[in-house]
């Protein structure tokens, strides 16, 4: 079997690859690709000769979804994605499998398996190229990273990394979690519009907060709570608005 990997993460990579040799020693990696570009331009010239394509949903340049718009793909596709179970069922539609990260010796046997059982049965699919473009319509209406400028510098942060965002007046900042602070072009209400709202909350006219970074949770007065959050600056405080105590309660609680 040759399989391609478009992936952005080395450590990433390199562990599907020893399960991969796991699973099958006989098993070829043909190429390592980390951006949309480089797949494009591989997948041009030399699609025909892998048999399966592992492909990470999240990659530097874009989501991996702009290749499938870029070129045809017929290859059958087993995704690897940190997403959760919104795409999950879209995912499940449009390739062979999908690989939820960190990724598990078992979950990707059961994948091969599967891919096994298809090939043998010859129902690959080949429209790929419509499914994906309406994949990436869905799995598109959060944002997973923001571009933040340091210095002469533009960088990109994953939602994932990012503690809150903060408004002060017209200044509108995203803290990470290791405290770094960057000054956005956006209001918070924007901002609400672009987060996945099971992952961040708007608790008050200033902060919209990551549930990841959630430290601790405290009663601030009969009817306030008081946040606390991984990379909170030390000058901040961060109290629940009085008329949002029970949303927020029912958004911590997954309800």
């Amino acid at each position: 079997m040759k399989v391609v990997i478009i992936e952005d993460e080395s450590p990433a990579a390199q562990k599907l690859e020893r399960y991969l040799k796991k699973y099958d020693a006989s098993i070829e990696v043909l190429a390592h690709l980390t951006t949309v570009k480089e797949a494009v331009l591989w997948l041009s010239q030399h699609q025909k000769e892998a048999d399966v394509l592992f492909v990470d949903v999240q990659l530097h340049d874009s989501l991996s979804f702009s290749i499938f718009q870029e070129v045809p793909v017929d290859t059958p596709v087993i995704f690897t994605t940190a997403y959760d179970e919104y795409a999950i069922d879209a995912f499940k539609l449009n390739s062979v499998d999908y690989l939820l990260k960190p990724i598990t010796f078992t979950h990707l046997s059961q994948a091969l398996d599967k891919y096994k059982r298809l090939h043998a049965s010859g129902e690959q699919k080949t429209n790929t190229r419509l499914d994906m473009e309406q994949l990436s319509q869905q799995a598109s209406r959060h944002k997973d990273r923001f571009l933040v400028r340091r210095g002469n510098k533009i960088q990109s942060v994953k939602v994932t990394d990012i503690s809150y965002f903060s408004a002060d007046g017209r200044l509108v900042s995203l803290h990470q979690l290791d405290g770094r602070k960057y000054a956005l072009d956006f209001t918070l209400t924007d901002l609400e519009q672009m987060v996945d709202p099971r992952h961040f909350y708007r608790v008050n006219r200033s902060h919209i907060l990551q549930i990841n970074a959630i430290s601790d949770v405290v009663v601030y007065s009969s009817s306030r709570l008081k946040v606390s959050l991984v990379g909170q600056a030390k000058d901040t405080e961060i109290v629940v608005s009085r008329d949002k105590v029970s949303d927020f309660k029912a958004w911590l609680a997954g309800g």
